[in-house]
């Protein structure tokens, strides 16, 4: 079975920094201290990336930029955009907003039995699992519902739905979701395969901790290819997938994509409903909501563990949810993609005054968002920012070329990673030897690579990991220096 925590982890981009727990740690005094300008050119000529590296290193305390290597040019930030998505969800809905998921009777319930239809209602929950659809079924049963005679309704217009959030990558990128006002598993299947007696068993389900529901909007047949993997088609209300036999080994899994998650979610929930005496007919989706009487209700979290988690795993799903929301609150019905991304471009703008990001998502999935290192350590440190995003942000290990940790006084950096394939980036907050706190931004891309891999088939193409691998090394190096230094 798999926990939310891990689905959350399946989920996750890969990170800007890794370390070795079990590794000795090292101790380092502040080094001397040289030319700024000097060390930054030094460290990305060694480097070797190809494309284009931005940096800035800030001083909250005073505003001032203190280091910087092309910090104008403009680069994809990646899923450090979800740092100011972050603080644009939480100042525009509020550290109490929940999300609401809901079961409505439309008509009367008499004696366990409700006279009319029944609504599955969405609030635009990113974070909805099975195991609460489960316990929204059994709140109906412990209400007395034994019957319902009309229609079973679905109703998912809380937010824009996008098939996928960046309709230029691969459709079967799990961190690719659909976006939908009724959300489920982070709108993924689960698709588990396992040879027995030289043919193999498949199984698609909407996995969570405690149950495996078995689900028919996603279907896969086994073909005889060696690419690609996987292919998708559309077939009606059904996900039509087909992978390589050649690709599959004994036994193994993984989540791929739904592009019906409100069909999907209403076919959990009705399975469970089954499960408590209560049968459904088919699923129909209404594009608003009538006059109803709630029956059943599960809330999200709220949000600071909302931003936690998305900020800790990535979740591009979360990002587009909440910076959609923050974005219809603000101006009403809810905005596409497009206009609520360049909207919270420019709540970024006015938040911190001579800074013009340009965003066309609020996860950072897109390469087409801009913003250059100068201007993000400009957010980073305008007022009151340090204070709401930092205790958001993962903690970042200074490790050494053999991924020792390193240990240098009160050194410690804070951060919100973001990759792409042959985009690399990190920006936060670091806390020198001596004590002092400083914000920074670090970006680096190739996209003439990228765009020339964009169009083939692997989800990571020929040279993007070891790409990867020396933008993240550079990062640790140029923290390291600012880290280790006598500031």
């Amino acid at each position: 079975m798999l926990s939310r925590r891990q689905m959350l982890a399946g989920a996750i981009a890969s990170l800007g920094t890794s370390a070795i727990a079990e590794a000795p740690m090292r101790s380092y005094r502040p080094v001397a201290r040289i030319d700024p300008r000097n060390a930054l050119e030094g460290i990305v000529a060694r480097a070797g990336l190809t494309g284009q590296v931005s940096v800035a290193l800030g001083d909250p305390a005073t505003g001032a930029v203190l280091e910087s290597y092309s910090p104008a040019t403009a680069m994809p930030p990646a899923s450090v955009t979800k740092a100011i998505t972050a603080l644009y969800a939480l100042e525009t809905l509020g550290a109490d907003h929940r999300f609401t998921t809901r079961v409505l009777a439309q008509g009367d319930v008499i004696d366990g039995v409700l006279n009319g239809n029944l609504i599955l209602a969405g609030g635009g929950d990113p974070d909805l699992t099975t195991d609460q659809l489960a316990q929204l079924a059994q709140s109906l049963q412990a209400a007395g519902l034994r019957e319902v005679t009309g229609d079973f309704l679905i109703w998912d217009a809380a937010l824009p739905r996008l098939d996928q959030i960046d309709p230029t990558q691969l459709p079967t990128a799990g961190y690719n979701p659909t976006i939908s006002g009724l959300n489920l598993n982070y709108n993924r299947v689960h698709f588990e395969w396992r040879r027995e007696a030289g043919s193999y068993i498949t199984a698609l389900d909407a996995r969570s901790d405690t149950h495996r529901p078995p689900v028919t909007v996603a279907r896969m047949q086994i073909v005889d290819r060696d690419l690609p993997v996987f292919t998708y088609t559309r077939d009606g209300d059904v996900d039509a997938w087909t992978v390589a036999r050649s690709a599959l080994n004994e036994a193994g899994s993984r989540w791929l994509p739904v592009r019906s998650p409100a069909l999907y979610a209403a076919e959990v929930f009705a399975t469970f409903a089954r499960s408590n005496g209560i049968v459904l007919g088919t699923s129909r989706i209404i594009a608003s909501l009538p006059a109803t009487t709630e029956l059943a209700r599960i809330d999200s979290k709220l949000m600071p563990g909302l931003l936690t988690d998305m900020m800790r795993y990535s979740t591009n799903i979360t990002a587009e949810a909440l910076g959609l929301t923050a974005s219809a609150r603000i101006g009403s019905p809810p905005p596409d993609l497009a206009t609520s991304a360049a909207g919270m471009a420019r709540w970024a703008a006015a938040r911190a005054p001579g800074i013009s990001p340009a965003f066309v998502d609020h996860s950072g999935l897109g390469d087409g968002s801009r913003i250059s290192a100068a201007d993000m350590v400009g957010f980073l440190q305008a007022p009151d920012v340090m204070a709401r995003l930092r205790p958001l942000m993962r903690n970042i290990n200074l490790v050494d070329s053999n991924q020792n940790p390193i240990s240098a006084g009160q050194a410690r950096v804070q951060a919100k990673t973001g990759t792409l394939n042959f985009v690399s980036a990190l920006a936060g907050y670091v806390r020198s030897a001596g004590g002092r706190d400083l914000s920074f931004a670090i970006f680096a891309a190739d996209l003439d690579t990228r765009a020339r891999t964009r169009n083939q088939s692997d989800e990571i193409p020929a040279g993007a990991r070891p790409w990867a691998t020396r933008a993240r090394r550079l990062q640790q190096d140029i923290l390291q220096q600012w880290a280790l230094r006598a500031y």
